[in-house]
């Protein structure tokens, strides 16, 4: 009865831990370095393999400026607004991007960022003012 009582003490314990976000970072880093507050993420990493998602507060109508740098491999960043996951760009090796896209309201906004294998000397800042 007792070894019972534990496991499904257990069983919720690890359930309110894993929270409730809709979507979860699952990557291999080496020199990883991000930061995350209400309308900024940024990350900088030596070697990144993965997905990383950063949740943002957007205070109004608008768009996300981003700029993102990457010495080698490939990545798309992802935003979603709503529900509704779209590709806000690409970036791969050699390439540095300065720009601004996706259109957003006052809400939450999620930032993905994918890549597709192993890459490094890497640099993302995604602002949502």
């Amino acid at each position: 009865m007792k070894r019972t009582i534990s496991l499904i003490a257990a069983g919720i314990l690890l359930l309110a831990l894993t929270g409730c976000g809709k979507y979860i970072s699952s990557y291999k880093a080496i020199g990883f370095i991000h930061s995350n507050s209400s309308s900024s993420a940024e990350m900088r990493f030596y070697s990144f393999d993965g997905t990383m998602v950063f949740k943002l507060k957007s205070s109004g109508e608008g768009d996300l400026k981003y700029t993102a740098s990457l010495e080698s491999g490939s990545a798309v960043v992802y935003y979603d607004y709503y529900g509704s996951k779209q590709e806000l760009f690409t970036i791969r090796s050699g390439e540095s991007l300065d720009s601004h896209g996706g259109y957003i309201e006052s809400g939450t906004v999620y930032i993905l960022v994918e890549t597709d294998g192993e890459c490094a000397n890497g640099a993302f800042s995604i602002h949502a003012d």
